[in-house]
């Protein structure tokens, strides 16, 4: 692995300390104080937690520089600086559903966009002992193994991830078919409800596709990153446009399955 910059050791410090704070709480997972937050969504003290730790961590360091965050939404730089600042795009715990049922697959994802650009993205799994990390034109890491997507070229021999949407959405119907065409294709389909695990999971090759609609900038902008930086395609769902951060409907793939992905999920529109 090539130097980190300063940048992505400051985003690794934040989420090594929230990590501690949350492998405890996952511990005494049936004690937790849960309130509701939305159909399907949940939120618990731990979150709450863990987000005012990395933001502590990143505000300290980076006093000049702004936030995006699941719980806390849009939060100015403590310290004002020029009327564009970097900001931090922050999810302090990606699978909560996951987290809550004591399921050991969930994650912290942090991002680091300057100029409207993604330049620093991590993904740290504390169960699984797990780093993943990227940095723009840097390539993609998990810890210090260099990570590349995979070079299967067949959706016939593919694992291909997914996310099943809102029940409030009305996407249940579009969803079922899209699942029922790459199951058709030969795929195999996964659903283990961590969109930010899903994008590193392709980026080192485990599977070799996702797609989900209707998720959050900070759902997606680190591992959207890590999967670019280990080889992978991506694009907004509808369009070829590369602004899938932005609109939340994110597909990633191989090279040798993007484009069949692509028409196959496009074609149940």
């Amino acid at each position: 692995m090539s130097t980190i910059s300063a940048t992505l050791n400051i985003m690794i410090r934040a989420a090594e300390r929230a990590a501690r704070s949350l492998t405890r709480d996952f511990g005494e997972v049936e004690n937790l104080q849960v309130s509701r937050k939305g159909p399907g969504d949940f939120v618990s003290a731990a979150d709450r937690r863990a987000e005012e730790i990395i933001y502590e961590e990143l505000s300290k360091a980076r006093p000049d520089t702004a936030f995006l965050m699941e719980e806390q939404g849009v939060v100015a730089p403590i310290k004002a600086g020029d009327g564009n600042p970097a900001r931090w795009i922050i999810d302090p715990l990606d699978g909560t559903s996951n987290f809550l049922h004591g399921l050991p697959h969930w994650a912290i994802s942090i991002a680091y966009e300057e100029k409207g650009e993604i330049t620093a993205g991590l993904v740290y799994d504390p169960i699984k002992n797990e780093l993943f990390t990227a940095e723009r034109n840097k390539g993609a890491f998990m810890r210090r193994k260099r990570l590349r997507v995979s070079g299967r070229v067949s959706l016939v021999e593919s694992m291909i991830a997914t996310g099943a949407p809102r029940r409030s959405l009305g996407q249940k119907e579009r969803f079922l078919k899209e699942c029922d065409a790459v199951i058709d294709a030969g795929g195999s389909l996964r659903r283990y409800g961590a969109a930010s695990l899903d994008l590193t999971y392709v980026a080192a090759g485990r599977y070799d596709g996702y797609w989900e609609r209707s998720l959050k900038p900070w759902d997606v902008a680190a591992g959207y990153l890590i999967v670019r930086e280990a080889g992978g395609f991506g694009c907004d769902l509808d369009s070829d446009s590369n602004n899938a951060v932005e609109t939340g409907n994110i597909l990633v793939a191989n090279e040798g399955c993007y484009q069949p992905l692509k028409k196959l999920i496009r074609a149940c529109g």
